[in-house]
């Protein structure tokens, strides 16, 4: 069992295919959804899955080019609860093809990227995502 979910702000400032671009820059095989968010009708929310372990093959090259994998790893395990990890990226950074980990809130100035992957072993597929 493989199911990668995430999800981000579009604001109206932002263009959506620029949105996109900066989640496929990070994770491929990966399908897209549209909807209004609560927010603000302004504000629509960006949906991203994929049921293919292969998604993670984007991210898990650019953790080995940037020499952030011992990093990643921390971070990652740190965010496991029972079968699934919850992390958030920052979404400029993304655009331009890199991962910067945040929080939430703050320090994205236009909202983070949220993924959730929920998978049978977590710390099992970080260990693979982060393998030197």
């Amino acid at each position: 069992m493989f199911n990668l979910k995430g999800e981000v702000e579009v604001y109206p400032t932002e263009d959506l295919e620029k949105v996109k671009s900066a989640v496929e820059k990070i994770f491929s095989y990966i399908s897209f959804q549209i909807k209004d968010s609560y927010k603000s009708s302004d504000v629509k929310i960006l949906i991203f899955e994929s049921k293919d372990k292969n998604s993670l093959l984007k991210i898990k090259e650019i953790l080995k080019q940037e020499q952030i994998r011992d990093a990643a790893k921390r971070y990652l395990l740190e965010n496991v609860k029972e079968n699934k990890v919850v992390f958030y990226l920052n979404k400029q950074v993304a655009y331009v093809g890199r991962i910067s980990f945040c929080e939430p809130y703050g320090e994205s100035p236009l909202g983070p990227i949220k993924v959730e992957i929920e998978c049978e072993d977590p710390k099992e597929l970080i260990n693979w995502i982060t393998l030197k």
